[in-house]
């Protein structure tokens, strides 16, 4: 990698060379050096005002940790005096945002938001297009509805019936009919644009709102008055009543309703960062790739799925005649987002002359501008925006200064490639503490790009640990989402927001549902987050994303929104209350401390093992009971501060935690038994990359700059990648051995 032949005088790793020539600018008037001599330009503008945040993250903390090795928890007043003092806690700001360009999907449409890792294509594409799901589907296929017999080979239709008539009860509840139940309506009719015939035993009937007739896509062959579908609204969502007697479920259906389709996931964030395993250039690639094809419309994806090659391409938009009579077109697809890689990483793929590895934002930034450009000079077949915005969504910040250097990049990247001010809009992850404590100063530093909040809760939850480790050893895992401090992020975050003026021109967010297969209990419970104001959550599938629109069709964001805005916002003082155990941890049992070693040991290697050894970022990993959860790098930060916390404190010690991760182990071998590529870590533990990557998280987690998980998984897996260590592994690392030949952070 040491010609820098055309890349500005950097030096760039072939992969990604030959990616930016051939196919990022490809049909553009950008030249591969120019590209290149942007990044220099923009890394040698940026570099040292990172690294001096960095350093200044360092510092606070270090200052923190002193107060509470003195301290303890402490008096809240007296921390929230002491955090003013050394400027950690600033004077609160009230900003009023003003975003212009924003297309509706963000400021307009509450819903659900999809996250998929931008390294697997298919899983890209089945995003993308879950901005219309099966409702028939996710309740027939899921927990759902309760299974009240073994389903028959093929389709069952005692399993059918049961999901035709919860999708009648739901349309009785979303949209009811002026007389009667839509589980009496023999057929639909749409006699004339805008006017919707239900005809039942008892006669015909409307609905009870005939405004929520969106409109119809009429037969294709009889040109009468039944139409192939009706397509209703409520709440700024659509649903569509697909109408085709011929299918097997239309035959069984009393109006011959074959699918009732949902709008489903309204955003999707396409991840550069969090779910994705990328350390080097090949890797990068695979990513920007993605990217690049679904803002062009031309990513395409063929695997083999039960016995078959299927090829998923991007969907079209959709079209219908409106109530008006005229054409309406709505999206085929999700509005989508990327979320580029935070100030804290470097990229060794890309260096300068002098061998320093560039900051990894700053590429991230040109790469998802470029590839939006190729959508606005006509370069592909579907557009992603309507207004002309690319939108960001910016990962670990810590307070307003680092807002302020996220803006200015993307005002300079905008500069670079002749962009408008403000095409690049930014989405704040509320997921340090720093930037709890501060978000009002948070927003008003992006009052004209902002386009969201999201508290990304298992991110927050991490560094929350980190910041108070020295305050005493904190509550179990499980525990944390009943402490002050939580409680007050997740209210304060929504009054913030609603005081800046985020209502009808940005999203407030809630964070992930873990369990993917449990969709009965999402149902039951995630209806929350509309509840509490937010207007778009996180969901892990497009099934999940079909059955959490339900939450959306129930409740009236921006009606709850408006009447939440009359309300004080949370006291930001419940942020500062430390999430210790009140005892010390004597009031813990062994087998409570046991089980909680066990828990957090497990979901560790559980998601390491597939990071480090099979180059998978995100994925359903079982825990000790075998129920698959959701991990990624925010719940790995969270497992491994809560050991190293407790390491620290006492409570457990070395010799436990080297013992339980060697038995858990055993049983992560176990669970991916039959995952192809798979290496077993306890055949030989000291020379498992994996294994020594999760011991690795917890003996530097003390030390790890805010207890982020990059720099071991990075590292680890490079290593994994070179190939297989000797038989043996030559010897035991110690944590001693852990601690002193970890690579430091530019931050050190």
């Amino acid at each position: 990698m040491t010609d820098t032949t055309g890349t500005g005088g950097l030096q760039v790793d072939p992969a990604l060379r030959d990616f930016v020539a051939d196919e990022l600018l490809a049909g553009l008037d950008l030249e591969p050096g120019g590209f290149w001599s942007t990044v220099a330009t923009l890394h040698e503008r940026f570099a040292g005002r990172v690294e001096g945040l960095l350093r200044h993250r360092d510092e606070l903390q270090g200052r923190i940790d002193a107060w509470h090795r003195e301290h303890g928890a402490g008096d809240v007043e007296e921390l929230e005096a002491f955090l003013t003092g050394i400027g950690y806690l600033l004077p609160p700001e009230e900003p009023q945002v003003h975003v212009t360009g924003v297309d509706r999907e963000i400021a307009e449409v509450p819903g659900p938001q999809l996250v998929v890792p931008a390294t697997v294509p298919r899983y890209a594409l089945n995003a993308a297009n879950a901005r219309w799901g099966s409702l028939y589907d996710a309740l027939y296929g899921t927990d759902a509805l309760p299974l009240e017999h073994e389903l028959a080979r093929g389709y069952d239709e005692r399993r059918g019936a049961q999901v035709i008539a919860e999708a009648d009860r739901l349309l009785d509840r979303f949209c009811p009919l002026a007389g009667g139940s839509h589980a009496d309506v023999t057929a639909y009719r749409v006699p004339a644009p805008g006017e919707l015939a239900a005809d039942t035993p008892a006669g015909t009937t409307g609905l009870a709102d005939p405004a929520q007739l969106a409109g119809h896509r009429p037969a294709d062959d009889t040109g009468g008055d039944r139409p192939a579908a009706v397509l209703l609204r409520r709440n700024g969502l659509h649903l569509e009543l697909t109408v085709d007697p011929s299918t097997t479920v239309g035959a069984q259906h009393h109006a011959g309703v074959s699918d009732v389709l949902l709008e489903s996931a309204v955003t999707t964030i396409v991840d550069l960062e969090d779910s994705v395993a990328t350390v080097d250039g090949p890797d990068k690639v695979g990513a920007y790739r993605t990217w690049l094809g679904l803002r062009t419309g031309e990513l395409t994806a063929t695997f083999g799925k039960e016995g078959r090659t299927v090829t998923r391409a991007v969907h079209g938009d959709r079209r219908y005649v409106g109530a008006d009579g005229g054409e309406l077109t709505l999206p085929g697809r999700s509005l989508l987002l990327v979320r580029n890689v935070g100030h804290h990483m470097r990229l060794d793929a890309v260096r300068t002359a002098g061998g320093e590895p560039v900051l990894e934002e700053v590429l991230d930034a040109l790469v998802s501008a470029v590839a939006a450009l190729q959508e606005f000079r006509g370069n592909g077949r579907y557009p992603n925006t309507r207004t002309g915005s690319v939108y960001v969504v910016k990962p670990k910040m810590h307070g307003p200064d680092e807002v302020a250097v996220s803006v200015e990049l993307l005002a300079a990247v905008e500069e670079a490639l002749g962009m408008a001010p403000t095409t690049l809009k930014i989405g704040i992850m509320d997921e340090e503490k720093r930037t709890s404590v501060n978000l009002e100063a948070c927003i008003a530093r992006a009052a004209d790009r902002v386009i969201f909040v999201n508290t990304g809760f298992l991110d927050r939850t991490g560094d929350e640990i980190h910041t108070d480790f020295e305050a005493g050893p904190v509550v179990r895992k499980d525990d944390q989402k009943a402490q002050t401090w939580l409680t007050t992020y997740e209210a304060r975050n929504v009054d913030v927001a609603l005081r800046a003026g985020f209502a009808g021109q940005a999203q407030i967010g809630k964070g992930m549902w873990a369990k993917p297969a449990a969709m009965r209990e999402m149902l039951d419970t995630k209806g929350a987050h509309p509840r509490a104001g937010a207007n778009t959550a996180w969901v892990p599938s497009p099934t999940a994303a079909t059955l959490h629109a339900l939450h959306y069709l129930e409740t009236d964001v921006l009606a709850v929104q408006r009447e939440l805005a009359q309300r004080p916002p949370a006291d930001r003082r419940g942020l500062l209350v430390p999430p210790v155990l009140p005892d010390g941890g004597a009031g813990l049992s062994a087998e409570e401390k046991r089980h909680e070693l066990e828990t957090n040991a497990q979901s560790i290697l559980g998601y390491v093992v597939r990071w480090v050894g099979l180059g998978i970022g995100c994925s359903t990993v079982p825990d000790l009971a075998g129920v698959g959860l959701m991990e990624d790098r925010a719940t790995l930060r969270i497992s491994s501060q809560q050991i190293a916390n407790w390491l620290h404190h006492g409570l457990v010690d070395e010799a436990q935690v080297r013992e339980t991760f060697a038995r858990m182990a055993a049983l992560v071998d176990e669970q991916n038994a039959g995952e192809p590529g798979y290496q077993p870590m306890s055949a030989d533990l000291d020379g498992s990359p994996s294994f020594q990557a999760a011991l690795d998280l917890v003996f530097s987690g003390r030390r790890e700059p805010n207890g982020y998980t990059e720099r071991a998984l990075t590292q680890w897996r490079k290593e994994a990648k070179a190939g297989p260590r000797p038989a043996g592994g030559g010897e035991p690392r110690t944590r001693e051995a852990v601690l002193t030949d970890q690579a430091p952070s530019p931050a050190s």
